[in-house]
């Protein structure tokens, strides 16, 4: 008994030290630091986490790294469980790191002390690009947008060769490789430095476009609506010549002239194809569009219900593709009845005469969305209703019925209420003081919306020339609930002010030419020491400083101010110059050789918009006063004695008229002038006769006296999408008022050159470039009795007339820039009997403009002049011409 009782209290003792030591042992089983996965996974148990910590980052911070693990302090989770991985997975997309683990530093009771032990990918120091030229590199800095500090992962380097490969794509290497090699920096720990290889291949072109399925419409008419998706060109002209002139000479013998057109036609349309404004690379997004236009084109000739039934594209080679477009053109349709729902304001056959679409006309869905929404070259709906207020209007035409081929279209009007301008605003004018920007607005706050009044403002404030025209924005917010609309322009400033610095050739000398225009000055803010940024800005006015020399033989320098809103109420251009010049044989004042020809001029002007007979006429008014003193001059001026003094006070007028969209490109438009010039006619009132042998030169020119008439004519009309022809027309008429005293020396035309010679204010000649032609090589021959002598003189009548398409390489603000071809005539005649329109010097030949802000327009051209002139044997043939702000134009 006893022995039971002892072993008992022995069983009870060893069970009550188990108790006490064993929770110490278990937990002296795990070791600190130990991976959890060693955990036993058969057996997961529940714990609280009690602390996390993080090891091993350096760049991302600890406690954002906790929050993305999903691991939170408190927080119950089961040890091994599913909430351990997911924060492993959770920790792994973020891309960050190369390794990741997740370990206990020790458990207490039921809580757990985490360790979150990471490795971090390396950060790039620097990148470098090979295969490719700097400035394409350039390029793609840009668009990869890489900077030091990024993390090196998977998807940076797939994202970078993506957007390399895609940029190369749209330029037409469809085969680009780019790879990209990882080099540690020696210099940083854990950072990379990348090497960018891109190898461009070849561009892919388009061999050729098989059309299927079309009937009525030509391969070539269905190839001609696709913008930008062109088969390459070819010039075969020799390969199928032998056949050719066999079957044109028998069609000749024959005379089955019609198959002799067709044989021809068809030989050049298979042998000739060359593309000049259109590669013939393949852009897979562009493609996608021009398929659309292809379907477009059949809409806008009848074809309804044309579509495109499949299409392929695959590889010739490597660098060639071919493309098959199998087209189902339908019946054509044709416009039965058309009815107008929902007009109150005018009559349905008024909005029929506008809309311009009869009972019996060919189906066309461009020309009714056109005439409905809105037509660039006339009268839509949408301009009738909105142009008197009415910003709520929509208008929309619907098929509701379409018997066989005839089509019956009903043309629902809303025309909601209409809307009055409430709030106008002006944003990114950040030189341009408001003022300027508000006093151009035809949209002004109270008027009844017009969106002929949006599109006018644009012009204006693209003619200020202060804004980027191509993103000159109205920002239209209507308020329907209050009939009002709040209107917020947009604009984005560009350098106004202009710096010309040139060299031209004129009478056998380099002559320099330094000159500065502050476009938008401001006179007001002379005196404020704040303002000089490098000169006072934001008014808008106008002033100019120029200076030319070719050396001490002749300088000339000249000032100019213009205020183009005079009292800031209307537009009323006041503008104020004065220059003088000197001509010089180049001796000393004190040299009895000496000769010189010093001229000074003042004129007064002012220039104002005309609201008839429409709003783009402008007047022009002005005083000129030439004062011409001469020393010695016969040998450069050869009409009189040689010494005096000439005097010239004369009124100019100028009717213009302008409507170009924009001044710098413009595709659309016209710039029309015409320029009268008068003096009094003093022979008329001081009764001298001057038919005496004995008056002199000096004494019947001490007056100058005279009448010019020019003529500007400039059309400009968008032949294709920024394709620009332009027909120029210049015309100049020097006449008298008394017969007997002729036609004065002074004031005559000279033509020929680049039109930079310099020479204007030296007598009042007026000189007129034209390309082809040395410097004043086309002018008219005078004869001067004193000297008895038959010398190159201006002409009293010119001509010059210009034909041009112009293409832009670039429209950016910053450096406008377009390439031209041109043919031009013109000459130059002394009086009215010698005057032969169909006598004239022609030329031809290609060249280039580019619009720099700071020195305005700047323009190279090489033209080949085709008729000798007399006594000048090398005026004409090959030349190049530098121009400068349109002295060509």
């Amino acid at each position: 008994m006893r022995g039971k009782v002892g072993r008992s209290v022995l069983v009870l003792v060893l069970l009550l030290i188990a108790f006490l030591v064993i929770p110490g042992f278990i937990q002296a089983q795990i070791d600190v630091g130990s991976d959890l996965s060693k955990i036993d996974y058969e057996h997961p148990t529940e714990y609280i986490i009690g602390g996390i910590e993080v090891h091993g980052v350096e760049f991302v911070d600890k406690n954002v790294i906790i929050m993305l693990s999903g691991l939170e302090i408190g927080k119950k989770i089961k040890v091994p469980g599913d909430e351990i991985s997911g924060a492993i997975r959770l920790l792994w997309e973020q891309g960050l790191f190369d390794n990741i683990s997740i370990t206990a530093s020790k458990f207490v009771g039921n809580s757990v002390f985490i360790n979150l032990n990471l490795k971090e990918r390396p950060r790039l120091s620097r990148f470098s690009f090979t295969g490719i030229k700097k400035s394409a590199a350039d390029d793609i800095r840009d668009i990869i947008n890489l900077s030091r500090g990024d993390v090196v992962n998977d998807h940076l380097m797939t994202r970078t060769s993506n957007i390399i490969k895609k940029h190369y794509a749209e330029k037409g290497y469809l085969n680009t490789v780019v790879t990209i090699d990882e080099k540690p920096d020696k210099t940083h720990e854990n950072f990379e430095e990348l090497v960018i290889n891109i190898k461009k291949n070849k561009k892919v072109k388009i061999e050729y476009i098989d059309i299927i399925g079309n009937t009525e419409l030509s391969d070539e008419a269905v190839k001609g609506a696709m913008k930008e998706t062109k088969q390459k060109g070819y010039f075969n002209p020799l390969k199928p010549l032998g056949p050719l002139v066999i079957d044109l000479t028998v069609d000749a013998v024959t005379f089955k002239y019609k198959k002799f057109r067709d044989d021809f036609l068809n030989y050049w349309t298979d042998n000739y194809k060359l593309k000049i404004f259109k590669g013939s690379k393949f852009i897979e997004q562009n493609y996608k569009d021009d398929l659309n236009l292809i379907i477009a084109k059949y809409n806008k000739k009848g074809y309804r219900d044309a579509h495109i039934v499949s299409d392929s594209v695959f590889d010739i080679t490597k660098s060639t593709i071919g493309i098959h477009i199998n087209i189902e053109e339908g019946n054509k349709y044709y416009y039965r009845n058309i009815t107008w729902v929902g007009n109150t304001i005018y009559t349905s056959a008024f909005l029929s005469t506008v809309l311009g679409i009869k009972k019996g006309d060919v189906y066309n869905k461009e020309l009714i969305e056109t005439n409905i929404q809105y037509n660039p070259t006339g009268l839509d709906i949408s301009s009738l209703y909105m142009d008197n207020g009415y910003l709520f209007f929509s208008a929309n035409p619907i098929e509701v019925y379409v018997d066989n081929d005839s089509i019956d279209m009903e043309i629902r009007i809303f025309e909601g209420k209409q809307a009055r301008i409430d709030k106008v605003t002006v944003k990114g004018n950040t030189k341009t003081n408001d003022h300027v920007v508000i006093r151009e607005l035809r949209t002004k706050p109270g008027q009844l919306f017009s969106r002929s009044d949006i599109i006018r403002t644009q012009r204006e404030l693209a003619n200020l020339r202060y804004f980027d025209a191509q993103t000159i924005t109205p920002n239209v917010s209507p308020n329907p609930s209050e009939g009002t609309v709040d209107i917020e322009w947009g604009v984005e400033e560009t350098s106004a002010d202009q710096i010309e610095l040139s060299g031209g050739w004129g009478y056998g000398r380099i002559m320099g030419t330094l000159g500065l225009s502050f476009n938008n000055f401001s006179i007001k803010n002379v005196f404020k020491k704040d303002a000089w940024r490098p000169v006072p800005s934001g008014d808008g006015q106008k002033l100019s400083l120029r200076f030319q020399t070719y050396g001490v033989g002749y300088m000339n320098w000249s000032i100019s101010f213009t205020e183009p809103w005079l009292g800031g109420k209307k537009p009323n251009a006041l503008s104020v110059s004065y220059f003088h010049s000197i001509y010089s044989n180049g001796r000393p004042k004190s040299d009895t050789l000496r000769s010189s020809f010093s001229t000074d001029g003042i004129t007064v002007g002012l220039g104002k918009r005309l609201q008839w007979p429409d709003d783009f006429f402008t007047l022009y008014q002005g005083i000129n006063l030439q004062l011409y003193n001469l020393k010695n001059y016969a040998n450069i001026f050869p009409v009189g004695s040689g010494t005096g003094r000439f005097n010239n006070i004369n009124y100019n007028v100028i009717l213009g008229r302008s409507s170009v969209d924009q001044p710098m490109y413009p595709r659309r438009g016209s710039d029309i002038s015409i320029d009268g010039e008068f003096t009094l006619p003093y022979s008329l009132l001081n009764n001298k006769d001057y038919s005496n042998p004995e008056m002199t030169a000096d004494e019947k020119y001490k007056w100058i006296e005279y009448y010019k008439i020019k003529i500007k004519a400039f059309w400009y009309v968008e032949v294709v999408e920024k394709l620009v022809f332009t027909a120029r027309l210049r015309y100049g008429y020097l006449g008298h008022y008394n017969a007997t005293l002729g036609t004065t020396p002074f004031e005559r035309f000279f033509l020929g050159g680049d039109g930079m010679s310099g020479y204007n204010n030296f007598d009042g000649r007026e000189i007129i470039g034209m390309r082809g032609y040395t410097n004043e090589s086309i002018v008219a021959y005078y004869r001067i009795p004193e000297a008895n002598a038959t010398v190159a003189f201006g002409g009293t009548i010119y001509t010059r007339n210009t034909l041009e398409l112009r293409y832009p390489l670039s429209l950016n603000p910053s450096s406008i820039i377009y390439g031209l071809a041109f043919v031009e005539a013109g000459n130059t005649w002394q009086g009215s009997q010698k005057f032969d329109p169909f006598n004239l010097y022609r030329s031809a030949g290609l060249g280039i403009r580019v619009f720099l802000p700071m020195f305005g327009m700047l323009g190279l051209d090489w033209a080949y002049g085709f008729d000798d002139i007399p006594n000048n044997p090398s005026a004409n043939g090959s030349h190049f011409h530098f121009s400068l702000n349109q002295s060509l134009d």
